[in-house]
């Protein structure tokens, strides 16, 4: 008999990653045992094969099938190897410029001027080299994504090198029905992120008359489609008490996700919103007051807030963020991210970054860790201080981070984020110091308090040190 790797499988292999597949529009490369990749790589149509269990065991998992002689694999599914390390994913900032105003972001439309935005030539020199590289999923974002002027041929030009766009950041401005069509009609289905900051607040915080409207039109029309939706949702002192009203229009539209996020206090922020932001613990007890109102609720949406808890109501169950590693054997060898080792940020300037959330950082302190425009991004992920810090690993952290080293909870924790780390470090760029949101869940009883808030519920990262 003749096999042939199916069209939505695709072999691969990296540095550290030696044998492992793509699944089509799944993110993430799946292992596979010697045998299985070894017999894989016979599967191009060209060599007779008798059936045997394992055939049969990789034709059941949908790897491979039957087929004539000389129909080989599709050009996407064939096999190749990178000499760099594994990186899935690519976070792409296609355009610094944004049409609104928001009082807490540096991408905000009063910067403008000085907003970067990537050429499309430059755009396709990328997508080149990011299939090239084995880069699978992409996350399309800015400013305003949409406002690029070939927004829709970037997500073209994505999928028609075999890559897709998993992912799409918008304030949803720009979504039309036609847009839509065209989407659906590419195979392009991303997770769609709205940004919508509260009933009543968000012309506010987004300094755009109208916006409300127009983003809920842009939410119920992209459900309406068939589009999974994400409300991301800035949280604050001014917008606290229209959080459970506006979970309840969202979650009657049929937003899958809603993501509470604490407003940060960044100088904008300040400028703007004086004695808005939510201190920490602040932030974590309003927090545990919404859940507990919405556990009581007959709402279906997920809840993520940030840096805290997800809350997955179908399951009645939850998970804690401060927990990394529940049973606390964590591997040393892990990195301090595995975000950041899976994600490749890319600003709209040609910067290559850990997390784009980091991206106001890095400019405010005038840091490069490397430009696509300067250097080829296979160059970039083969070495130099971007590897360098998303390869860190927690034993590295420990030795750089003397309170983490003798604290009984960073065996759960694992540091924490180390975007935040840095934040409140009073050292530049220091990834390896100590997120102060994890040590105060953990010091001042935030695990216990969440427990009692949400009894009822699974803890999926219960630890049992903390078991009652």
């Amino acid at each position: 008999m003749y096999y042939r790797i199916k069209d939505n499988i695709a072999l691969r292999s990296w540095k550290f990653v030696p044998r492992a597949y793509y699944v089509k529009n799944d993110p993430y490369a799946k292992g596979l045992t010697q045998e299985e990749f070894d017999f894989l790589l016979e599967c191009d149509s060209q060599q007779f094969i008798l059936p045997s269990p394992l055939s049969i065991g990789l034709e059941k998992k949908g790897l491979i099938e039957q087929c004539e002689q000389g129909n080989e694999p599709s050009e996407w599914s064939k096999y190749k190897s990178y000499a760099h390390r594994y990186f899935p994913k690519m976070n792409f900032m296609i355009t610094g410029k944004c049409n609104y105003n928001c009082l807490h972001c540096f991408n905000a439309a009063d910067n403008a001027p000085i907003m970067t935005e990537w050429k499309f030539e430059d755009i396709l020199v990328l997508l080149d080299q990011a299939k090239d590289c084995g880069v699978n999923a992409f996350t399309i974002t800015g400013g305003e994504p949409m406002l690029h002027p070939h927004f829709m041929d970037i997500l073209k030009e994505i999928h028609k090198r075999g890559m897709f766009v998993e992912e799409l950041n918008t304030n949803g401005y720009f979504i039309t029905q036609d847009i839509l069509d065209e989407m659906k009609a590419m195979g392009c289905k991303p997770f769609i992120k709205i940004s919508f900051d509260g009933i009543g607040c968000h012309d506010w915080m987004r300094d755009k008359k109208g916006a409300e409207p127009k983003t809920l039109a842009a939410i119920e029309l992209c459900v309406k489609n068939g589009f999974r939706v994400m409300s991301q949702t800035q949280v604050h002192r001014k917008n606290l008490h229209t959080l459970m009203a506006t979970a309840q229009k969202l979650d009657s539209m049929g937003v899958s996700d809603l993501r509470l996020i604490r407003t940060t206090d960044v100088p904008r922020w300040q400028e703007n919103a004086p004695d808005s932001c939510l201190e920490i613990e602040e932030y974590y007890e309003k927090m545990l007051e919404f859940m507990k109102a919405y556990k009581e609720s007959s709402m279906k949406m997920n809840v993520i807030v940030w840096q805290f808890l997800r809350a997955y109501p179908f399951s009645k169950s939850y998970t804690l963020d401060a927990v990394l590693c529940k049973s606390g054997n964590y591997k040393p060898t892990d990195p301090i991210c595995k975000g950041n080792r899976g994600m490749i940020g890319v600003t709209s300037g040609g910067d290559i970054i850990p997390c784009l959330q980091m991206s106001g950082y890095f400019e405010e302190h005038n840091i490069h860790l490397g430009n696509l425009h300067e250097k080829s991004l296979e160059e970039l992920l083969s070495g130099g201080d971007y590897m360098s810090l998303v390869c860190a690993n927690l034993h590295k952290q420990l030795k750089n981070n003397e309170k983490c080293a003798a604290c009984s909870y960073y065996k759960y924790c694992n540091g924490g984020c180390p975007a935040l780390g840095g934040l409140y470090s009073p050292k530049e760029l220091d990834l390896f110091g100590s997120d102060i949101t994890k040590c105060i869940f953990y010091e001042n009883g935030w695990y216990q308090k969440t427990e009692a808030a949400l009894e009822g519920w699974q803890n999926s990262s219960a630890i049992s040190v903390f078991e009652k």
